[in-house]
C-alpha cells in the first residue's frame, strides 16, 4: 500500500491525497506527461482529443489525401486548358493539333531524313525564287560574239533588267538584249543532245543558268522613236537630231569604218549599233530588212550588270553625258 501524506485541502474545500515517488512501482519507468502524446499518435494514427494542432498526422491516410489532391489539381489543369482552347476558337485548336502532329512526325523520323527534308525544302524554295526572278525581274545571258567589245567581252555573263522597256522607259545609250525576229542571225545549228542536256535546259528555264539559245542579240540604243540619226557630219561624228555624239564607249583600238546612213526612227522601233563598230552587224547592216530597226516589243530588257567573270563584275553605263545635248525629236 502506498504511503500517503496528510491530505491538503483544495480551493473548494476537499481534501486531495498526495502521492509520493515511492507510490510508483519500480518496474514502471517514470514518464513525463508530454511524452505520451506522440507515442499514442504513432501507435494508432489518431491524436488524443484536443491535441490536433500539435502536429499533423503522418501515415497511410495522409498519403492518400496527397494523391487525391494531386489528381484533382491535374484534372483542374486539363479542364482549364480545354476551356482556354475552346475560348480561343477553332483556329487555335487547329494550330495546336498541327503542332502535335508535327511533333509526333518528327519523333518517328531519323536525323538523316530530317536533314534531307530540310535540304530539299531549301532547294525547292531556291528554284521557285529563281524562276520568279527570271520571269519578272532579271534574266541571265552570255555574250557569244565580239560586237560589243570593249564594253562586253566574249563569254561574259550579264543580268538583264526585264522592267525595261516596260514599265521603265528605254533611254538612248542603254545596252539592250532583243530577240532576233528579223532574221539577222544565221539559223542556229542543231546541237547534239547529250545525256544531261535536259538538266541544262531545265536549269536555264528556271533561271539558274544563262540563256544559251543564241537567238538573241545585244546592242546599244542610239535612236529612239522619232529620232533623226545621221552618219556622219563633217567631223566624222554620228549625230542624233542634229547633235553630234562624242561616243566614249566605242572600241578605240580600231578606227571605225564609215558607213553613211540617214534615217528617222519610226514609232515602236529603235536604232541600235554595236560598240565594236567594225565587227558588229547591227542596224546599219540590215537596212534592207525592216529598215534596220528593232521592234520595241522584241526587247527582252536592259543589260544591267556583268556578273561573270568576277574580275569584270560591274554595272553597265548608258553614258547619259554623251546624249545629254540631244534635243527632243521634231514634232514632240
Amino acid at each position: 500500500m502506498p504511503e500517503t501524506e496528510p491530505r491538503t485541502p483544495d480551493p473548494q474545500g476537499q481534501d486531495l491525497p498526495r502521492v509520493t515517488a515511492s507510490a510508483i512501482p519500480a518496474d514502471e519507468p517514470a514518464e513525463h506527461p508530454t511524452t505520451r502524446l506522440p507515442q499514442e499518435r504513432v501507435a494508432d494514427g489518431h491524436a488524443p482529443a484536443g491535441a490536433e494542432a500539435a502536429a499533423p498526422a503522418v501515415g497511410p491516410a495522409s498519403a492518400s489525401q496527397d494523391e487525391g489532391d494531386t489528381a484533382r489539381r491535374a484534372e483542374r489543369s486539363d479542364r482549364d486548358r480545354t476551356d482556354r482552347d475552346r475560348a480561343a476558337g477553332p483556329a487555335h485548336a487547329d494550330a495546336s493539333s498541327r503542332r502535335a502532329r508535327k511533333a509526333k512526325a518528327r519523333e518517328g523520323h531519323s536525323p538523316l531524313f530530317l536533314w534531307l527534308k530540310e535540304v530539299a525544302t531549301v532547294v525547292i524554295v531556291a528554284i521557285v525564287l529563281s524562276f520568279l526572278i527570271k520571269t519578272f525581274l532579271f534574266r541571265a545571258f552570255y555574250i557569244p560574239s565580239e560586237s560589243m567589245v570593249n564594253t562586253l567581252d566574249v563569254n561574259d555573263r550579264i543580268f538583264v533588267n526585264l522592267l525595261v522597256p516596260e514599265p521603265m522607259a528605254l533611254q538612248r545609250g542603254d545596252v539592250v538584249v532583243f530577240r532576233d525576229s528579223q532574221g539577222w542571225l544565221a539559223p542556229a545549228d542543231q546541237k547534239t543532245k547529250g545525256p544531261f542536256t535536259w538538266v541544262q535546259d531545265g536549269l536555264t528555264f528556271v533561271g539558274l543558268l544563262p540563256d544559251n539559245s543564241e537567238q538573241h542579240l545585244v546592242k546599244r540604243v542610239i535612236g529612239l522613236p522619232g529620232d533623226h540619226v545621221v552618219c556622219c557630219d563633217a567631223g566624222g561624228q554620228l549625230t542624233v537630231n542634229g547633235a553630234p555624239l562624242n561616243e566614249k564607249y566605242i572600241n578605240s583600238a580600231e578606227i571605225p569604218q564609215v558607213r553613211d546612213f540617214d534615217v528617222v526612227v519610226p514609232a515602236g522601233k529603235v536604232w541600235v549599233m554595236g560598240d565594236n563598230r567594225n565587227h558588229s552587224a547591227d542596224s546599219r547592216a540590215h537596212m534592207e530588212t525592216n529598215g534596220g530597226f528593232v521592234n520595241e516589243s522584241d526587247i527582252e530588257g536592259k543589260a544591267a550588270v556583268i556578273a561573270w567573270p568576277l574580275n569584270r563584275m560591274a554595272a553597265l553605263d548608258n553614258y547619259p553625258d554623251v546624249f545629254r545635248a540631244v534635243p527632243a525629236p521634231s514634232g514632240k
